[in-house]
């Protein structure tokens, strides 16, 4: 009989499921260590004087002048005497900034005495918004730009860890993820579960299949009085690291179950990303609607009110040259008015063919792209990143 036909003869069942899922897992693991040979991880690229002077707020001029006056210590030069930077060259440049410019504070945007952790989460209804990519360029983003950042993966499905460079169906099929810090049984510290990544100060903390039974256990929990409760739980979590962090930032699963309750509560900022379509528009409608149901529910169990610094709405996917989709966002912008960011996520082939390699603008070579497409994308990622920014520094009583 032809091995084609096998299933239709025999049926497929959750063996052959589980075969399927364990050579995709091998070939997947084949391509990743052949991507980033020969560390066999993730590393990140050097950043060109042009970029480097943007993050740091100084003029090309500035930087170059700092250089020649010994000032700045001398990093890799190419063959036309371009200088590119690590990002931990740059940070050494930010510290010497902070000692000797004009406005010291400003080279170190992060917490200052009496400045609580923000903490962000990325939140939709449904999948397809980009939630993973908001995310994981904001955090990269704000790395970059001097900011402590820890991002937590808290979809079961583990998209941003596996962005990270992680396979997390083989190395963390034992454990080792936000789901060991949340659990209800042999809880461990956040601590024990924080990985550092090949991005100066970016670490995370993994997510994995078996976060999926914190939805369970919550319900079980909840019917036995388990203290505390699940609504409490990541923010106790967060009490042991906070001083390590300036910004944390939550990659919610695309449904309001308790596991997106568990970030809400312990949140102090919400980002909702929506792609401007009736579709997308509505089903965040009812999102909104059943969380705010919920989350009143949550305040009468914690007994305490449950309150964000802010909330935004965050445009994904968006092409403006898409005339219903420009309404769509303008209908958006009339009805929720301020809380919509005015700098929308472009939808960009740039963006697209970086995830392809599990890599985003800030990781890709810029060489390997069209200047204009992978421009475009930077400029639209980097405007979404500051005015998000100057929300937080708002936050912490700045502007």
């Amino acid at each position: 009989m032809d091995d084609r036909n096998v299933g239709y003869a025999q049926g497929i069942g959750s063996s052959d499921i589980g075969t399927f899922a364990d050579n995709l897992a091998e070939s997947l693991d084949r391509q990743m260590k052949i991507a980033f040979e020969p560390e066999e991880r993730k590393a990140l690229r050097r950043f060109s004087s042009t970029e480097v002077a943007g993050l740091l707020r100084v003029s090309t001029s500035n930087l170059r002048n700092r250089h020649k006056d010994g000032s700045f210590p001398e990093v890799h030069t190419d063959n036309r005497g371009h200088r590119f930077y690590t990002a931990q060259e740059m940070d050494e440049l930010r510290n010497i900034l902070e000692r000797t410019g004009k406005n010291a504070e400003s080279y170190r945007p992060g917490r200052r005495d009496g400045d609580r952790l923000q903490v962000l989460s990325v939140v939709n209804f449904k999948g397809g918004s980009s939630k993973t990519t908001a995310t994981i360029h904001l955090a990269q983003r704000y790395a970059l730009r001097g900011y402590r950042v820890l991002v937590l993966d808290l979809d079961p499905q583990a998209s941003l860890t596996t962005f990270f460079g992680f396979r997390p169906e083989l190395e963390f099929a034992e454990g080792g993820t936000i789901y060991d810090a949340l659990r209800y049984e042999d809880q461990v510290p956040l601590s024990d579960v924080i990985q550092k990544t090949y991005f100066h100060k970016l670490d995370m903390v993994p997510a994995g299949l078996m976060l999926s039974e914190y939805e369970t256990e919550t319900a079980n929990a909840l019917a036995r009085r388990m203290q505390p409760i699940f609504a409490e739980r990541l923010a106790l979590a967060l009490e042991e690291v906070e001083a390590n962090y300036d910004i944390v930032l939550i990659d919610c699963p695309p449904q309001l179950g308790f596991l997106t309750l568990t970030a809400l509560a312990a949140s102090t900022g919400l980002l909702v990303t929506v792609v401007p379509g009736m579709l997308d528009i509505a089903s965040m409608s009812q999102f909104l609607k059943l969380a705010s149901e919920t989350v009143k529910a949550v305040e009468e169990a914690i007994g305490r009110r449950v309150t964000w610094d802010f909330v935004k709405f965050l445009i994904t996917r968006y092409e403006p040259s898409d005339g219903p989709q420009t309404q769509m966002a303008g209908y958006l912008r009339s009805i929720l008015a301020g809380q919509v960011m005015t700098e929308p996520m472009l939808k960009s082939t740039a963006i697209s063919d970086a995830g392809m390699t599990q890599q985003t603008v800030y990781e890709v070579d810029p060489g390997q792209f069209i200047r204009k497409t992978i421009d475009r994308a930077l400029t639209s990622v980097n405007g979404v990143a500051d005015e998000l920014e100057q929300t937080i520094q708002m936050a912490w009583g700045r502007r």
